[in-house]
């Protein structure tokens, strides 16, 4: 059995910590440059399509269904090496290890993702998050639903999750309630979507980059409103 820990902090991935936003954009024009921008809007469909249809994103499961339509083009098979290859570390926010360093004084830090299985791992690991919250990482398909394996996993009296995703904070504090304390880093495109802002509650804490956490002390992080 797990040892309890007094505060457990839970970080997300993609536009918490690294600027996913950016590694889509580089994507987008590589896919342009190197195939052709038609090739480029096919595969998106493709990534958005299988996204509705799985409720994360996929990239190698798109390029995949993008493969079968182009069975006869051998250059496609290289797109994969661009993606599993990619330099993630080169991606993180400033501060972004910094931050994980800083909050560990306090407790436990544990990734807690979206995505598929093999992708995002990937880019867990060559972006230097695995390593740096010594390999404690829970990667799921809807994350807000896994609490209850959350707790098991890693047990506390209470957990701090931030997020750039408003949905997700407003949906765990709603299970959690005062066991969780939010935090909003208010990055990347979902962060900034005025429906979603407009239909969930703020959060706890909300800040402008993820850097900011490193001017916090324990009582500013567990503070309510």
């Amino acid at each position: 059995m797990p040892k309890t820990s007094a505060v457990i902090f839970l970080f997300d991935v993609d536009n918490t910590l690294l600027d996913n936003d950016s590694v889509q954009s580089y994507l987008k024009d590589h896919l342009a440059d190197a195939y052709g921008v038609s090739a480029r809007d096919r595969y998106w469909d493709i990534l958005e399509a299988l996204r509705s249809e799985l409720g994360y994103v996929d990239y190698l499961g798109a390029l995949e269904r993008f493969r079968v339509e182009e069975l006869h083009r051998p250059d496609v098979l290289r797109m994969s090496n661009w993606l599993v290859d990619y330099p993630f570390a080169d991606r993180l926010y400033p501060g972004a290890l910094g931050v994980l360093k800083h909050v560990q004084q306090w407790g436990p830090v544990v990734i807690l993702s979206d995505g598929d299985a093999v992708f995002q791992p990937r880019k867990v690991e060559r972006s230097g998050l695995w390593r740096a919250v010594d390999d404690r990482v829970l990667i799921y398909i809807h994350k807000e639903c896994e609490l209850e394996y959350v707790e098991r996993l890693y047990p506390a009296n209470h957990y701090v999750l931030i997020d750039d995703k408003l949905r997700i904070l407003a949906a765990v504090k709603k299970i959690w309630g005062e066991r969780v304390t939010t935090v909003f880093a208010k990055q990347g495109h979902y962060a900034f979507d005025p429906k979603i802002l407009a239909e969930n509650p703020p959060a706890d804490i909300e800040l402008a980059k993820i850097s900011d956490l490193l001017n916090c002390d324990l009582a500013t992080v567990l503070k309510k409103r």
